[in-house]
């Protein structure tokens, strides 16, 4: 049995996904992220990074939402090839969600949506790297149906909860025809319903909103 820690969030959703496609047994445990829960003792024992999301696989602990989606890949033999350039090529855009796509996408929701102050350059330099990003998609999907290739992989199930989520911080996919067709095929898969309901996104409270705005001004101070 796999016990899973996670929040309502694209990096959570990645991993609630992929156990609902793998058809893996497994258990979810909320993080209450405005209590601090994942900076617990309990939970820096299973991610000392403290953060979501986080898994236990028979005794084993396994962090960082990219190791887990290769992780479960390996465990339930989908969605990763076994050649090792397919696997490489799947492997890369992973990385590149990793490294790219939702950090820039993150950054720009913490300076649109929750930084206390509005500092234009922050969200002009964040909103324009995620449309290069998006841009970097279509140009993919134009030629591949999806990021990996010919087959749907971890790579896909990586990047597709950040782009779900590209209203929130007021972007569109209006220029990328490639990228919203790819998206839309993706979301009406059965698995993927499942895995953004897990867990259920909770509303932010006032005083929850603000715990977070203090916690990002101490954090970019």
């Amino acid at each position: 049995m796999i016990d899973f820690y996670t929040a309502a969030t694209p990096n959570g959703y990645k991993v609630s996904i992929m156990l609902e496609e793998c058809g893996l047994e497994y258990t979810p445990h909320f993080i209450d992220m405005s209590a601090q829960q994942q900076k617990s003792p309990e939970f820096l024992a299973i991610n000392p990074n403290g953060r979501i999301p986080a898994i236990v696989d028979d005794g084993f602990p396994v962090f960082e939402s990219g190791a887990i989606l290769i992780w479960l890949a390996d465990k339930a033999g989908k969605f990763l090839p076994s050649d090792p350039k397919g696997r490489s090529t799947v492997i890369q855009w992973l990385m590149w969600q990793m490294g790219g796509l939702g950090p820039m996408m993150g950054q720009l929701n913490v300076f649109k949506r929750y930084f206390p102050e509005h500092i234009p350059s922050a969200i002009d330099r964040y909103e324009r790297e995620s449309y290069r990003l998006f841009g970097v998609m279509d140009g993919r999907l134009a030629d591949s149906p999806y990021l990996g290739g010919d087959e749907y992989s971890i790579a896909d199930i990586a990047c597709w909860p950040w782009v779900r989520a590209y209203e929130w911080p007021g972007l569109t996919l209006d220029n990328h025809p490639h990228l919203k067709a790819w998206a839309d095929g993706i979301g009406g898969r059965d698995a993927v319903k499942r895995g953004v309901q897990i867990p259920p996104r909770p509303e932010m409270t006032d005083e929850a909103r603000k715990e977070f705005v203090e916690r990002a001004r101490k954090i970019l101070a």
